[in-house]
């Protein structure tokens, strides 16, 4: 029928772009970052639903904000991080991060789905169909992420490919088994093969050379585990577009610092990997890493093309990145370059308020009863005398590298005892997925412990229960009330229970707001200072603690693990 045609949303992108009609939004006496040229340029820009529509001329719109004096910037893309880290759910997260300008961030569910497997995963897709932010998900590869511990789940490629179509799915995560790569183990090939011509992440730390070209050959692109620039570089040249990385334990940014510039910035990106809400309340998210590089001498046009533009190309988001017409509207309003502090915030064209976070429907929580160990007692962290050297696991400040040292302790009766004089104190792994109950002891030189003991059931990467002590009475109380608390972080001293925090959501997330979590963290931190803690994150430092990285000496629940023999040793 004649007159009856209704507009449709490309032919009102069209309209509001030409001008025909009002912009939905414009943004009026500001500049924006031109990635392209470097430039700043004085313009408007007009925003038509979930898209930018005009910029460089003058527009009317139906609602005009003065920007006056500030500078527009395309959203931050997070390339890499999992949000479990963070310590609340995605729902939570979301209105955490998105107001410090990060409206898209590529998260793994690795953490999640080795404790739940297929349900975990399901969870966070549900919750990125409804977060304002954009929520994109790989699929874990590498559950579990080791035969030499006990996860809650197992995922073969069969159990992955249901959910590759999903439409925030982007490819498959960090492929961490490296070795399993280069030595073509079938569960890997099976993975990757199912995965050619899509996206498939990295994680190599250390790797080099000839192994380096054959993992990079299995079709595998970004990376975040490069240490210092020289690795960096190698992997940039060889295709590889490599993630700089600046967690709450994992910090590379400095040392990848001479990398960041106009020429290389096409092919790095930023993630945070693992970061807290107590960092994020302190130090901000993104933003942090941008106003540090730039304070440090990196020019502005290199680090924002790596939070936006080039970390969109790297995914394949082909529709962010850019401040021009035809791109998404995701848009960041900081009062400087240098400063880069947030002052609005657009994600896909909304303007990012409390009440745009109060739109989001609830997703129910998974895996509230995830906490399954045996009961402790003291004995049960007995070490047998060594007269000899002991392995002791050694934390290095600032990474989850850790290293093999050897130290000769001192005995008590029959058992091997802890040496405060050089900071060797216990460490013990519990299984906690209900499974077999195992359970490992071992020692550990860098938590600056004196007194107590402090647990958690975030454990990477299987997540049973980690715990570092002096005593062990304060060590088997802090274990075991992890079951009682459904998951968490406990701080024990003399006997008595001085700080905790319940994270119930598969023993990694709270059911609090992020503002509560923040707070309690802070007093957390605080009970583990007064134990003697010398670590700036003891929590997520002991999380790190498990983990497989090689070269590195780990405890698994199985024993204690000498990764460069590959064999157990105790």
């Amino acid at each position: 029928m004649r007159g009856t045609h209704m507009t449709t949303k490309l032919e009102r992108y069209i309209d509001q772009g030409v001008g025909r009609e009002p912009a939905d939004i414009v943004l009026k006496n500001g500049r924006f970052f031109d990635l392209v040229t470097g430039e700043l340029v004085a313009s408007d820009i007009a925003i038509c639903g979930d898209r930018i529509v005009g910029t460089c001329g003058d527009y009317q719109g139906r609602q005009e904000i003065d920007i006056s004096g500030r500078i527009v910037v395309p959203g931050f893309i997070d390339t890499h991080l999992h949000i479990e880290s963070s310590l609340v759910t995605p729902l939570e997260f979301d209105r955490c991060v998105l107001p410090y300008g990060v409206t898209t961030v590529i998260c793994d569910p690795h953490e999640i789905a080795n404790v739940l497997g297929t349900e975990g995963i399901r969870y966070f897709l549900d919750c990125s169909l409804e977060t304002i932010m954009d929520i994109r998900v790989q699929l874990s590869s590498c559950v579990p992420a080791t035969h030499l511990e006990t996860s809650g789940a197992d995922l073969p490629i069969e159990t992955l490919l249901p959910f590759r179509n999903h439409p925030q799915v982007i490819g498959l995560a960090e492929f961490m088994n490296f070795p399993g790569v280069v030595h073509k183990d079938p569960v890997c090939m099976a993975k990757l093969e199912a995965f050619q011509g899509g996206h498939i992440d990295g994680h190599a730390p250390l790797l080099r050379g000839n192994d380096l070209n054959g993992y990079l050959a299995a079709g595998i692109r970004t990376e975040h585990e490069s240490t210092t620039a020289e690795e960096a570089l190698e992997k940039i040249r060889k295709g590889m577009h490599v993630l700089v990385r600046e967690g709450s334990v994992s910090k590379d940014l400095h040392a990848l610092m001479p990398i960041i510039t106009e020429r290389l910035s096409p092919y790095l990106a930023l993630c945070t990997d693992d970061r807290n809400p107590l960092d994020i309340a302190e130090q901000g998210h993104l933003d942090y890493m941008i106003r540090t590089a730039i304070a440090h001498g990196i020019e502005p046009l290199a680090i924002y093309r790596a939070a936006s533009i080039s970390a969109a190309r790297a995914f394949g988001l082909r529709d962010r990145g850019l401040v021009a017409p035809g791109w998404r509207a995701d848009l960041v309003v900081v009062d400087s370059l240098e400063n880069c502090k947030a002052e609005i915030v657009f994600s896909a064209g909304r303007r990012v308020t409390a009440e745009l976070f109060a739109t989001r429907k609830p997703i129910a929580p998974v895996g509230l009863d995830s906490v399954k160990a045996r009961p402790i007692n003291a004995a049960d962290f007995g070490v047998p005398l060594n007269e000899g050297e002991s392995s002791v696991i050694g934390v290095m400040p600032g990474k989850i590298i850790t290293e093999h040292r050897r130290y000769r302790l001192p005995a008590k009766g029959n058992q091997t005892d802890i040496d405060l004089g050089n900071d060797v104190i216990k460490v013990a792994v519990i299984e906690r997925h209900g499974k077999n109950g195992n359970h490992a002891n071992g020692f550990v030189q860098g938590f600056g412990l004196k007194k107590g003991a402090i647990a958690s059931t975030v454990g990477h990467d299987s997540h049973n229960i980690c715990v570092v002590g002096v005593n062990e009475d304060d060590m088997a109380l802090a274990a075991n009330r992890l079951s009682d608390i459904n998951g968490g972080f406990v701080v024990v001293e003399d006997g008595v229970v001085t700080g905790e925090i319940a994270l119930p959501v598969a023993g990694l997330m709270s059911l609090e707001p992020y503002e509560s979590v923040r707070d309690t963290l802070h007093d957390l931190r605080q009970a583990a200072y007064a134990l003697g803690a010398t670590l700036e994150e003891p929590f997520l430092q002991l999380a790190f603690l498990p983990l497989p990285v090689i070269p590195h000496l780990k405890i698994s629940d199985r024993g204690l693990v000498d990764v460069d023999k590959f064999m157990l040793i105790g």
